[in-house]
């Protein structure tokens, strides 16, 4: 059984009448231990996505979906207290500003001690000790005098540490990183994903890991996932998705890498923009945009049509020479 496994999920948000579908007809596993990399543009569902798996957009959007289960669990049918007992524990996110995401009205120390208490039950001494322990593993110095500081007293990366502290406070099974470097120098970017990947590593969790840089994809992931306007475009072992992207837009966004356009004045782009609520075409999401369009694919959107070693939602994926 795989760890996580989701089918036909949608978010919608808006009237009901006429609701924009942030999220439509996800499909996607995780395995145990596995690393995966979600991609896409801004806008184009990743985040939320695992929002929606965790349970936190009841309030802001409507959610639905076939399966959704995690580690044997019906996410669909949990109450919010038995889904409590999972969040924070046995799934863990890490958010893209780890400022917006501490307290600064608490200690970094309280903060990381309140996951412990609430899922661990720890007390005193042990609560404390624990802490430190987690702040030693990801590396902060002088962790037991960190634990006393606040948010705003430490720099970005350190307050990264702290997140991630928080996240693996419970040892969980699924850890989502949300764009974790973003908000940070590229020194530090290096130091924090060194670092995620040597707790996946020493911890056996699974990782999901969203992101805009391939780069880092190719490099530490073991499958990819690329999402444009809300659907999966495909999903392809690493590093074969990197040797033979089937999907257009798959293709476009390796193409847009710097180094595919040495020698050129310009970095390769697609024309036009993401659809958006009111501009959604009734056939494909990229038809408009594709350079290889077809009549098929403005009449009518292409279902995932999933193979033994990919999955891609297209009419006419593209052949090793890169070609429809």
């Amino acid at each position: 059984m795989s760890l996580l496994d989701i089918r036909n999920l949608s978010v919608a948000f808006g009237a009901r009448k006429k609701p924009f579908r942030a999220v439509e007809n996800v499909n996607l596993t995780v395995e145990h231990g596995e690393i995966v990399g979600i991609v896409g543009e801004s806008g184009s569902g990743k985040s939320v996505t695992m929002m929606a798996m965790m349970g936190l957009l009841e309030k802001q959007g409507r959610v639905s979906a076939d399966t959704l289960q995690f580690d044997g669990h019906d996410m669909l049918t949990l109450s919010a207290r038995e889904r409590r007992k999972i969040i924070g524990k046995d799934i863990a996110m890490i958010f893209q500003d780890p400022m917006s995401c501490l307290n600064p009205s608490y200690t970094v120390g309280r903060q990381i001690m309140e996951v412990l208490a609430l899922h661990q039950g720890l007390k005193g001494a042990a609560l404390r000790d624990r802490a430190i322990e987690l702040m030693t593993l990801v590396e902060i110095p002088d962790p037991a005098r960190r634990l006393e500081a606040y948010p705003h007293q430490l720099s970005g990366g350190m307050s990264q540490r702290v997140a991630i502290a928080m996240a693996i406070a419970c040892k969980p099974k699924l850890l989502i990183a949300d764009e974790p470097t973003t908000a940070l120098d590229v020194t530090i970017q290096a130091q924090i994903m060194e670092l995620l990947v040597n707790l996946q590593k020493t911890q056996g969790m699974a990782l999901i890991l969203i992101t805009h840089d391939l780069a880092v994809v190719a490099e530490i992931a073991h499958k990819a996932v690329v999402m444009y306007a809300g659907q999966i475009a495909e999903v392809s072992a690493v590093p074969a998705i990197f040797r033979r992207p089937h999907h257009p837009y798959t293709q476009a966004l390796l193409k847009s890498i710097p180094e595919h356009s040495k020698g050129t004045e310009r970095l390769f782009t697609l024309p036009g923009i993401v659809p958006g609520q009111f501009d959604r075409p009734i056939g494909c999401l990229l038809a408009p945009r594709c350079p290889y369009v077809q009549q098929q694919c403005s009449a009518q959107r292409p279902e995932l049509t999933v193979t033994d070693n990919y999955a891609v939602r297209c009419y006419f994926p593209l052949n090793a020479s890169g070609q429809p």
